[in-house]
């Protein structure tokens, strides 16, 4: 029996008019949520990320404060921008769209935002308030994840969980929420390093592929009727296609023949980034409030 596909887009629709609802209630007081959104350079990817998240921002009611700079925009700048930003008292979130120009170091730019407003979660205090469990903001993709698997009801307690990849982004925060007290699975982390790869995801009851390489989990790498989930979006030639590329994930799509659960690509786990993105930025305008 073929694995049921997960909805992300009908899941992430309902946390979104979550955060939609909650927003209304903001402004009735007169505040709006406001997200800055700084974009540097026209890499193809970011640009439609950032218009996708632009897009769900107006549906919820949030504003998005648009800043689009020149690739040739040198690091100094930027931080002065974000400092200015981190002062402004209308702006209540900041994202930096990822990767920068090679010349920006990433890492000065994240620790460069406030971390009451570091809704992406990749600031260093973000990170650490995760890891020890205390209130703060989540990644938006693990935590996408987490919530994915919640909102199925898909066992975590006493499930063990693989995680392939272990990007600061992915794979490392949502091992860690994973093995929280509140949710309980026991997690295996692979990586390019691990050795016979199949012999750790056979293991999985729940299994999650992040490791951005097109179909490196195969069918015969499953256990049978695991939930498994699909993070990578890869872009892979492809003539037929209009524009000369085709969305890809890091399970092959013969999986679906074995696995018990598993999210397609695109629909599966993007739908879901977003979404807990407005969440992040509704929790931090309401926190502003207090």
């Amino acid at each position: 029996m073929p694995a049921v596909l997960i909805d992300g887009k009908a899941i992430g629709l309902k946390i979104r008019e979550g955060a939609k609802a909650r927003t209304a209630v903001l402004r009735e007081r007169g505040i709006v949520p406001c997200l800055a959104v700084v974009l540097a350079g026209e890499d193809p990817a970011s640009l439609s990320y950032v218009s996708a998240k632009e897009r769900a921002l107006a549906e919820a009611g949030m504003e998005s404060r648009d800043i689009r700079l020149p690739a040739s925009t040198t690091e100094a700048e930027l931080l002065a921008l974000i400092a200015e930003l981190n002062r402004d008292e209308k702006v209540h979130g900041i994202l930096v769209q990822l990767p920068l120009p090679a010349h920006i170091a990433e890492d000065r730019v994240i620790t460069a935002i406030d971390p009451a407003k570091d809704v992406d979660g990749f600031h260093p205090v973000s990170v650490g308030n995760m890891v020890l469990g205390r209130p703060g903001f989540l990644p938006c993709t693990p935590f996408g994840v987490l919530t994915l698997l919640r909102e199925l009801h898909i066992p975590l307690a006493g499930a063990h969980a693989v995680v392939v990849g272990r990007s600061n982004i992915v794979g490392k925060p949502l091992a860690n929420l994973l093995t929280r007290k509140d949710v309980n699975a026991t997690v295996t982390i692979c990586h390019t390093g691990t050795k016979d790869l199949a012999r750790f995801t056979r293991e999985a009851d729940i299994l999650i592929a992040a490791a951005g390489k097109p179909a490196l989990i195969k069918p015969d790498m499953i256990k049978k009727g695991a939930a498994v989930i699909d993070v990578g979006v890869n872009r892979v030639p492809d003539s037929t296609a209009k524009k000369g590329y085709r969305l890809c994930g890091d399970v092959d799509p013969a999986a679906v023949e074995q696995a018990g659960y598993i999210t397609p690509v695109p629909g599966g786990v993007g739908p879901m980034t977003i979404a807990m993105l407005l969440q992040n930025v509704v929790q931090a305008a309401e926190r502003r409030t207090i």
